[in-house]
């Protein structure tokens, strides 16, 4: 009683929810600098109370009422992720599939008791962290062949469970947020370390179950690189991995069950590394003439070896949307970190190599030594400030551009460098047609998110305006031609936001014959009536009744 409660249709928590003249302030500018939006004709989202729901499928046994809810607000906030099209149908009060039951375990007892009914119901699993999949991920799509849908929200098993602090482990449980972990493993001295973009909302069993990228530009990209072993309830018991640092036994158990996103079980904990807290800092906002310019400078850094923890190179159009950059300017946000030495070697040589490739580099790099910042010039805490607040804020802005007619789409991918060139040119070219098509304007932009020394993982956003009532017909559009041209590229369906229900059709295309076999053999050994997550990264087999 009393808690914060987050908005059943958007990002953030109900009393952030701006009123309509903020909104309306907040849209002038954003529309003055697009070019498109309207501030005149903003759209309100339709509140809880005018939401109508279909009458639940199944109810939840007397034994579970105690952790399961059946009302409105459970259901509708539990229907979608975060991604563009999901916002737009909650905003308007459009819950095509809401779930029919939310039910709150507590620890792995009533899950266990929570699985075992669906088995018995003939109910659909819906595996919930923190709901913000871009990807169709948390949707109870596609379960009309079962007797309903069950979401499952984790959110009660949120501790830090152990430490060890000789190997620099943690055991956590999978429904820890971003913040609450953090928060505990500070009182040890220690830190994960993994940032998403989602990090406020999202969850440990959410990173793993989608191989979430996070902080690290470069070497720990993915929460894979973190973690120790996994533990997930399925239908078929539990499942869980030998606490190790490394193992060459064979097929990796949690190597399974990382990115496997709900479909093979429900992950309950984990073992993960940790770290101290970083006391070295050190950044800087290099500018570059052109991205492909930028792009030769952060090849050569991937293959530096010196692992800065950011590399993130921004196209100068979307520098200056997020107040980066003066948009003449294509800006690489670059920074070290460090809890054992001084930072200030490594940022020198990369300085150096941005400016063998042409990058304008600032007299002196931004230095943060135990928080005791140093200063920074030429524009370093700026740059890299006003990029990290932008970063964070930005789930939020989305919401501001749904009320004002503006389409707001990412999409991203990774590939070779040797490739990268035309595989840039193609995909943001047909991303752009598809735009200049589909809604007659807007901008497409690219940023580098994470790079590895044999490729990037490019990063697009697109923002446009739509036609009031057919939004949804337009973002279908863009996403096909743009999801197609990656893929005819070469490139990967997603290098960090998962598959998902939305990806499907292209992760079919990319992955092996033989495998999407073998990984639907594993499916149904672990669930054999097919109840976790239908319609996610493989179909179960046919269920017989």
């Amino acid at each position: 009683m009393g808690q914060r409660r987050r908005k059943h249709w958007g990002w953030g928590f109900e009393d952030e929810q701006p009123s309509e003249a903020e909104l309306r302030a907040a849209a002038g500018p954003i529309a003055a600098q697009l070019g498109f939006g309207s501030p005149a004709g903003l759209e309100l989202p339709v509140p809880l109370e005018r939401v109508q729901l279909p009458e639940p499928r199944l109810l939840p046994p007397a034994s579970l009422q105690k952790i399961c809810a059946t009302d409105v607000y459970q259901r509708a906030a539990h229907a979608y992720g975060r991604s563009y099209s999901d916002l737009l149908r909650a905003y308007r009060g459009r819950f095509d599939h809401p779930p029919d039951a939310v039910a709150h375990p507590r620890d792995e007892a009533e899950l266990e008791a929570v699985l075992e009914w669906c088995a018995t119901a003939g109910a659909a699993v819906v595996p919930y962290g923190g709901g913000t999949s871009v990807v169709g991920g948390v949707e109870p799509r596609a379960t009309e062949r079962y007797a309903g849908a069950v979401t499952v929200d984790v959110s009660a098993l949120d501790r830090v469970l152990d430490v060890d602090p000789v190997a620099r482990s943690a055991r956590i449980q999978a429904g820890a947020t971003g913040p609450g972990l953090e928060g505990q493993l500070a009182e040890h001295g220690l830190t994960l370390r993994h940032f998403p973009q989602s990090f406020e909302f999202s969850t440990l069993g959410g990173w793993i179950a989608t191989r979430a990228g996070g902080h690290f530009a470069t070497l720990w990209t993915h929460i894979d690189d973190f973690v120790e072993s996994v533990r997930a309830l399925t239908p078929s018991g539990a499942w869980e991995s030998r606490r190790l640092p490394g193992s060459g036994a064979g097929v990796s158990p949690d190597r399974m069950l990382i990115g496997s996103e709900g479909v093979l079980g429900v992950i309950t904990e984990a073992w993960v590394r940790v770290q101290p807290r970083p006391v070295h800092r050190s950044s800087a906002a290099v500018r570059f003439a052109g991205f492909a310019a930028g792009a030769e400078a952060v090849r050569a850094l991937s293959q530096s070896g010196l692992h800065p923890a950011n590399c993130r190179l921004i196209e100068a159009a979307e520098a200056a949307v997020t107040g980066a950059g003066d948009g003449t300017a294509d800006l690489l946000v670059l920074g070290f970190e460090s809890y054992d030495h001084p930072v200030a070697a490594p940022m020198a040589r990369a300085l150096e190599i941005c400016a063998e490739h042409g990058g304008q580099v600032p007299e002196k790099a931004r230095a943060d030594n135990a928080g005791r910042g140093t200063g920074a010039a030429d524009g370093g805490r700026d740059g890299v400030g006003s990029w990290r607040q932008a970063f964070l804020r930005a789930p939020y802005l989305r919401d501001t551009f749904v009320a004002m007619g503006v389409l707001s789409e990412t999409f991203e991918t990774a590939i070779t460098w040797d490739r990268f060139p035309g595989f840039y040119e193609t995909v943001a070219g047909a991303a752009r047609q598809a735009v200049q098509e589909t809604c007659g304007a807007g901008r497409v932009t690219c940023r580098f998110t994470h790079v590895y020394p044999d490729g990037p993982a490019p990063y697009f956003t697109i923002l446009a305006p739509v036609r009031r009532g057919e939004e949804l017909e337009q973002w279908a559009q863009i996403k096909a031609r743009a999801s197609d041209a990656v893929i005819a590229g070469g490139g990967t369906i997603t290098h960090h936001h998962a598959v998902g229900r939305d990806h499907r059709p292209w992760y079919d295309r990319q992955r092996p014959d033989p495998f999407a076999l073998a990984l639907g053999g594993a499916k149904a050994a672990v669930d054999p009536a097919g109840l976790l997550n239908p319609g996610v990264l493989i179909d179960p087999a046919p269920r017989v009744r």
